[in-house]
């Protein structure tokens, strides 16, 4: 193959394959020199000593950065606390305190990337330690109630009917509690960083998924105007959540690079990522979920508990999705924060529905079996048409059409009910499971700008970044069918502060909201062209027509009932999503997941052979990513479900798995076949493109549908993830 094919499914896959695709990590500049972190041993205490001098004698090291001036950085401040920016308001270097393990005590700037790394690791630290709590019933860990420590409504607790008394005389009854570990981002791209000054001109390469609050976090940590900064991320490569907000090494490398007077590339180590950077806190949830005999849902109780740092809370927000996935009229829901000895935790895919779906699901299951029904039909007899909580009706919701249509893909109809009672050729137990999943349609104000040339050419830039989601793919068909061209003849511009304004792209919400802006601006260019308002376009031709070279139209978008505070905090770069809650509706995606699993009797070895996910996420936008978001969501459900958990050390602080060796992810030997399939139906309530989100829900209750199965192959009800072999033996 000599160039990209004519009509690409994806339209970045030619250069990413082929290594044309810049990721941060891959960039150089003339003089460019190399940065790496030292990092704190100690889990909790003071730094009495810092001793760098072995480091500054390695050869090629040019600075090494132990401590900052507060004039020269100051805290990027934290954005469920004083509206800020970074991921964590503490901010490394500033003084002695050394608030978790792993925290960044010295930035080393050297002329290659060894002769950095290795004077980082040769910078020694003298500490007076403290007692470290870095598990949720640690001695010294404090635990707050949230609705209390964070008097907002989106932090608020949830209650609605009376449901500790309807739970108490209920027939059938499950109280049950979970726990859930700690689990990481591992992205394939590392956290990379290029800082460059030219003049008094901050440029910054960034691998991250909010050039918008990069961009203003660091204006207001150095002290700048942010229009001198600019940002840009046109890959981001995985992130998942950890790439969300301002890292914390970014702001001393840029100090590094304006005293060096040189560019400096920083590229995280992998180890370094499982404490630098944000993860998925542990958890624990206390289930009470009442029924009547025929398993119509009466009532239930949520209380969670979520790990948080000592600097920051992190809100959690587990109750969103618990209250909304059936029409159970009398709700009660409750959160809690315990602060521990760690960096604040963060979002990672479906941060909050991924656990708060396996625990309700897990409970709704075993109402299932508690009143024999079966467990698809006892979920269709719950279904709902309006959101329990607010009471307004959904936007769409084919919820119903994900689980019959999955049923049947999947063949449950031969299911054995009994457990343990399949039994596969060689002897295995076989287990068929079945969850639900749901997450908040949200959206966020845009901006789309397109610019059409006399050559027949459309660049569109636009708000929102791709981090492999497919966001340029449906962009870019999304230009190409509304104009009929080609879509080689359309460039996207995605996570670029030198263009339109960029928001956080995250949560689910970013083709909806790109999408609405770049049809609202496409129309606006067909009027600027004089065009028709549908039907293939020459674009050539209607720009000669106009006289001008070029013709450039564009369309700022908000979320329905936005006002225009909306668009001013995403040009703050603050964070303004809408959702679930609309005026007059409310808005989810949903899922079906079926799961084959089949666990060996003698070792607990658990397989899964086949996976099957129906997805209703409005109309899909772009069905070949789509069906790569929703593989993906399976292959997490996996990993979610029989992999991945970090171990805290409770004697020196932060996690004992800081490698790939020993934090375990899915492989390719680990997953079967996954079948996916789309209800495909717009929701114009929500936007004129129809579209709702799929990223996250796409991995909503896969793990729910796993624990499931498990448990049809071997009775066994299993309450903690990851499944160990130890838990089936």
């Amino acid at each position: 193959m000599t160039g990209p094919p004519a009509s690409p499914g994806r339209v970045d896959a030619y250069d990413k394959v082929t290594g044309r695709a810049r990721y941060t990590a891959d960039l150089t500049r003339p003089g460019l020199l190399h940065a790496a972190l030292s990092t704190a041993t100690a889990g909790r205490g003071r730094v009495v000593e810092v001793d760098a001098s072995a480091a500054r004698a390695v050869p090629g090291v040019r600075l090494v950065l132990t401590r900052l001036d507060g004039d020269e950085v100051r805290s990027p401040g934290y954005p469920a606390g004083d509206g800020g920016y970074g991921f964590q308001s503490l901010q490394p270097l500033l003084d002695d305190r050394v608030a978790y393990r792993g925290q960044p005590l010295a930035l080393v700037v050297a002329d290659t990337p060894a002769a950095a790394a290795e004077a980082a690791g040769l910078v020694r630290a003298g500490y007076a330690t403290e007692p470290v709590a870095v598990t949720l019933d640690a001695a010294g860990a404090e635990t707050v109630a949230q609705a209390e420590a964070l008097p907002q409504p989106r932090f608020a607790d949830v209650s609605t009917g009376d449901a500790e008394a309807v739970f108490a005389r209920s027939p059938v009854r499950v109280d049950a509690v979970f726990d859930f570990a700690p689990q990481h981002h591992v992205p394939m791209e590392l956290p990379a960083s290029l800082a460059e000054w030219r003049g008094d001109r901050l440029i910054v390469h960034e691998s991250t998924q909010n050039t918008g609050a990069v961009r203003h976090g660091l204006a207001r940590q150095l002290g700048i105007e942010p229009s001198r900064i600019d940002v840009v991320s046109p890959h981001v490569g995985g992130s998942f959540g950890q790439k969300t907000w301002l890292p914390s090494h970014l702001a001393p490398l840029a100090v590094a690079a304006r005293r060096l007077g040189r560019p400096v590339r920083f590229v995280m180590s992998r180890s370094q990522t499982f404490h630098a950077m944000t993860f998925r806190p542990a958890s624990r949830h206390r289930l009470r979920v009442g029924a009547d005999r025929s398993g119509r849902l009466t009532a239930v109780v949520h209380e969670a508990r979520q790990q948080t740092s000592r600097h920051d809370l992190f809100p959690a927000d587990f109750l969103t999705v618990t209250s909304r996935l059936y029409g159970v009229r009398h709700f009660r829901g409750i959160q809690r924060l315990t602060r521990t000895d760690v960096q604040t935790p963060g979002f990672m895919r479906a941060p909050f529905e991924h656990v708060a779906v396996f625990a309700l699901e897990t409970a709704v299951d075993e109402i299932a079996c508690a009143t024999g029904r079966d467990p698809v039909a006892l979920r269709l007899a719950n279904d709902t048409a309006t959101d329990p909580v607010t009471g307004l009706p959904f936007s769409s919701r084919h919820l119903a059409a994900c689980l019959r249509r999955g049923a049947a893909r999947f063949g449950w109809a031969a299911r054995s009910a009994r457990p343990g009672s399949m039994r596969a050729a060689d002897g295995s137990l076989v287990g068929w499971g079945v969850a639900a999943g749901a997450y908040r349609a949200s959206m966020a104000p845009a901006v789309a700008r397109l610019t059409a040339d006399a050559g027949g050419r459309v660049t569109v830039d636009v708000t929102g970044h791709e981090m492999g989601q497919g966001l340029r793919t449906a962009v870019t068909r999304a230009v190409a069918d509304g104009l009929g061209v080609p879509a080689d003849r359309v460039r996207a511009v995605l996570g670029d502060t030198r263009g339109v304004p960029q928001h956080l792209t995250a949560g689910s919400w970013g083709t909806a909201t790109a999408l609405t802006a770049v049809h609202a601006a496409l129309r606006a260019l067909r009027a600027r062209l004089g065009a028709p308002e549908r039907g293939p376009l020459d674009v050539a031709a209607a720009v000669s027509a106009t006289g001008r070279s070029v013709v450039e139209a564009e369309a700022r978008t908000r979320a329905p009932g936005q006002s225009t505070e909306a668009d001013e905090r995403m040009r703050a770069g603050a964070s303004a999503p809408a959702g679930p809650g609309y005026p007059g509706f409310s808005a989810f995606s949903f899922a079906a997941h079926f799961a084959e699993v089949r666990v060996e009797a003698a070792t607990g070895r658990v397989r899964v052979p086949r996976v099957v996910s129906v997805v209703d996420c409005g109309r899909v936008a772009s069905p070949v990513t789509a069906a790569g978001q929703v593989r993906g969501g399976v292959v997490w459900g996996v990993g979610a479900a029989l992999r991945e958990g970090n171990a805290p050390d409770p004697g020196f602080g932060g996690f004992v798995h800081t490698d790939l060796a020993e934090y375990v992810v899915p492989v390719s030997a680990d997953i079967g076949r996954i079948d996916v399939d789309f209800v495909d139906e717009p929701d114009f309530r929500l936007n004129a493109p129809g579209v709702k989100g799929l990223g996250e829900v796409a991995f909503v209750g896969v793990a729910a549908a796993l624990g499931n199965a498990v448990h049809h192959a071997t009775g066994r009800r299993l309450r903690r993830l990851p499944i160990r072999r130890e838990d089936l033996l």
